[in-house]
């Protein structure tokens, strides 16, 4: 896989916060239901 930079990853914004968080390799397969964007938004939901 070549390397990509992070400006050209997907983002979503935050369902909790509002922030937009940035995807991650371990997100690859789940990334259509991540909503949150820290485990810290996730609980206070």
């Amino acid at each position: 896989m070549k390397m990509r930079k992070k400006s050209d990853l997907p983002q979503k914004p935050c369902e909790k916060c509002g922030r937009p968080f940035t995807w991650r390799k371990k997100w690859a397969k789940v990334w259509d239901e991540v909503r949150y964007c820290s485990n810290r938004c996730r609980r206070a939901s």
